[in-house]
């Protein structure tokens, strides 16, 4: 009888050899502890992860908070000098001589409209029907027509009278702008509307910057 054999126990129930049966885990359950440690792993290196960013953001929030009173200082000065001083120096309307032509079928619409003009302070020059170049031929609000050299304010100006007209230029050498009226022209624009685009030419506002 070997000596693993427990007293009393014989036959099939006799241990022979110097041999002793191990105890081995379940492969079940090494599998779990495995799937178990790799999940516990990832949640340590995401939790890692998440602390280094809240770090990084961290830093950029104080760097804001810190410059943020001087940043929102020179905003405030830039704004205050676009404002302070007009981007385009427009011409007075009496500094600008206007033909008035009628190009519609309208009888006395040059003369009314050079009338207004007139009020409005422009120097108002020839009145009449367009030339045949036009007459008839022009289908919307109007066409201010000048030469190339024509100061491109003097169109603004006078643009913000008529509103929907087109410009065009020709071979005149003089400083004079002609208005010709067409066919879906109804009327001038309001004076106080012409004012307001007129004063948004003269100082436009600042464009915003989130940078200082």
């Amino acid at each position: 009888m070997s000596m693993l054999t427990p007293p009393g126990m014989g036959g099939k129930y006799r241990v022979t050899g110097t041999a002793y049966p191990r105890m081995r885990r379940p492969r079940r359950r090494r599998i779990v502890l495995a799937i178990l440690g790799s999940i516990l792993a990832l949640g340590l290196l995401g939790y890692g992860t998440l602390q280094l960013i809240d770090v990084f953001r961290g830093d950029d929030k104080k760097t804001a908070a810190g410059h943020g009173k001087d940043c929102t200082g020179t905003t405030r000065a830039r704004t205050a000098a676009a404002s302070a001083a007009p981007a385009v120096a427009l011409p007075e309307p009496a500094q600008i001589t206007v033909n008035v032509y009628n190009a519609t079928p309208r009888s006395g619409l040059a003369k009314a409209v050079g009338d207004e003009l007139r009020k409005r302070g422009f120097k108002v020059g020839k009145v009449g029907n367009a030339p045949a170049t036009f007459d008839k031929k022009v289908a919307g609000t109007g066409i201010l027509l000048g030469s190339p050299k024509t100061d491109k304010a003097a169109y603004s100006v006078l643009g913000a009278q008529l509103t929907g007209a087109t410009q065009q230029t020709d071979t005149r050498a003089t400083a004079d702008v002609d208005l010709i009226l067409g066919t879906a022209f109804k009327e001038l624009s309001k004076k106080e509307d012409a004012d307001k685009v007129l004063a948004a030419l003269a100082h436009p506002a600042p464009a915003p910057s989130s940078r200082c």
